[in-house]
């Protein structure tokens, strides 16, 4: 006979029900949580973490620690289905990791009031990986109760509209905190540590906020088969279908991989792009990605994921072969202007690539082992996603003093000219990869089954044809058809057949503007 401690089994008894009012209800519950986590993410991720850590004296092995952590504690999902096996109840589970991974966030923020300078950045290290871990253990449960909550029929939709949500506080509460930064770096010099300590205190208490969420969220009920972890980690890799989801996912997530951790560092050394403008480009990214979750949302619920997938990730690859065609002598604003178009281009595709990606995981999961399923997705990911980066790492050595060039020489008596049709050094070699890889992996996503799909072409003549009405029936098309298109066309029918009347004409014009 097993014991566990009194205190953690009442606990959970106790989240196991309080009251419900329905899966609206939780939906809506799910977004405030989704809102407090990405307010804690804006204030303790990317520069700001970085930041510290350099700030407490972090060596360039211990940056790589911190950026491989969310990763590699993906792993400890495994701990999730023992857990769901023992106590049959995700909400638990959640709330209860979730607070103890966002209690670590609120610790870092004391860092300078209860540690000493020496065992600073240790301490910085041993409360991230508590954070993560538990974050993992966490994020595994909630992913398991979206199966359950929301039909999939909804799933587009839905995420389309949470993630258009919390994309929009990122970049309000990004551009806050930027401005926040430079003024206490140009008027308080050497306070910074104090700056991006009250940030992580403040990150933890909105995290902190959203546990309240998810301990209010329903939980759906699920029948959890007693078997063997292990036994139960098999079913997903015998499914042929979600096997192959598994394959290209995680084939996608590495070609991207070996490249994307390297863009910022290619702007800044070899394109010479100021950092200001780099933030800029960064929100203009996010805010093509809010416009469109939208639209991909909508047709992810009307066709598939899989159909959003074909269409987006070509358009994806196309920004990889612009950065490795780009040319860095050129001048500042053409090169502003490149860059820009590439960045309206990633947004928007990586919107409905990764709106897909997540919820194609979550529809073929089978109702009941959601859980098994989307870990052992989310771990084959991580993997994948870890391996990448290193072999960049290796990759930018190896290619550091080498150059593929292809050109055609023009040359005559009075000049010689030289036509560069491909210029590939360090950088590009990266970028031409990815894009090689990433096309060779989107081949695998063809043998996927997902129900709803239809001929890509198909997708793409809807949207051409929502896209004609809404730009016809926008305001500015419907003054210059009134106001100009109109008037022209009557006076050109009447000076073609003088004995038509007003009337005809309208009528021949308006069955025209049908078509």
């Amino acid at each position: 006979m097993y014991y566990y401690p009194i205190c953690i089994i009442h606990v959970v008894e106790a989240i196991r029900t309080p009251d419900t009012r329905g899966a609206e209800k939780g939906l809506r519950l799910v977004i405030l949580d989704g809102l407090a986590t990405e307010a804690m993410v804006v204030f303790t991720a990317g520069s700001i973490l970085t930041a510290l850590a350099l700030g407490l004296g972090a060596s360039n092995f211990q940056i790589g620690v911190l950026a491989a952590m969310p990763t590699f504690t993906n792993i400890f999902q495994l701990l999730t289905i023992w857990l769901v096996q023992r106590f049959n109840n995700r909400r638990a589970i959640a709330v209860i990791c979730s607070s103890l991974a966002r209690t670590p966030i609120v610790l870092i923020g004391l860092i300078p009031f209860l540690f000493s300078a020496g065992t600073s950045l240790y301490t910085l290290l041993l409360l991230l990986f508590l954070h993560y871990f538990f974050g993992s253990v966490s994020g595994a449960s909630s992913n398991s109760r979206m199966k359950d909550l929301i039909p999939n029929d909804m799933l587009g939709a839905y995420f389309s509209r949470r993630t258009r949500i919390t994309q929009t506080l990122n970049v309000t509460l990004s551009l806050g905190t930027a401005l926040i930064a430079d003024y206490v770096k140009n008027n308080f010099p050497g306070h910074e540590i104090e700056l991006y300590t009250s940030l992580f205190l403040l990150g933890g208490i909105f995290g902190l906020s959203g546990v309240i969420a998810l301990y209010r969220t329903p939980e759906p009920q699920q029948i959890l088969e007693k078997e063997n972890i292990f036994g139960l980690l098999k079913r997903p890799f015998r499914d042929r279908n979600f096997r192959r989801l598994l394959l290209f996912n995680a084939c996608w997530i590495f070609s991207l991989n070996i490249a994307t951790p390297f863009v910022t560092v290619y702007m800044l050394r070899t394109l010479n792009v100021p950092l200001s403008w780099i933030i800029g480009l960064g929100i203009l990214s996010q805010l093509s990605s809010i416009f469109s979750l939208n639209v991909w949302g909508k047709y992810i619920d009307k066709f598939s994921n899989k159909n959003v997938i074909l269409i987006c990730a070509p358009l994806y690859i196309c920004c990889f072969i612009t950065w490795a065609l780009i040319a860095k002598d050129s001048s500042f604003p053409v090169k502003m202007a490149v860059l820009g178009a590439v960045h309206i281009v990633t947004g928007l595709s990586t919107a409905g690539i990764n709106l897909s990606l997540s919820n194609i995981g979550i529809k073929l999961a089978p109702h009941g082992q959601a859980m098994i399923y989307l870990s052992c997705k989310n771990m084959a990911v991580a993997l994948a996603a870890a391996l990448a980066p290193l072999l960049g790492g290796l990759m930018a050595d190896y290619f550091q003093y080498r150059q593929l060039l292809l050109e055609f020489v023009w040359k005559t008596p009075s000049q010689f000219r030289d036509i560069y049709l491909l210029n590939l050094q360090q950088w590009n070699f990266f970028f031409a990869i990815t894009a090689i890889l990433a096309l060779l992996s989107l081949n695998l996503l063809r043998r996927v089954r997902e129900s709803g799909e239809v001929h890509k072409q198909v997708v793409i003549r809807e949207m051409a044809v929502s896209l004609s009405k809404r730009v016809r029936e926008s305001p500015p098309h419907q003054m210059l058809h009134r106001y100009v298109l109109l008037p022209t066309a009557l006076v050109l029918d009447k000076l073609s057949d003088p004995d038509t009347s007003r009337r005809e004409a309208l009528l021949r014009l308006k069955k025209r503007h049908r078509r």
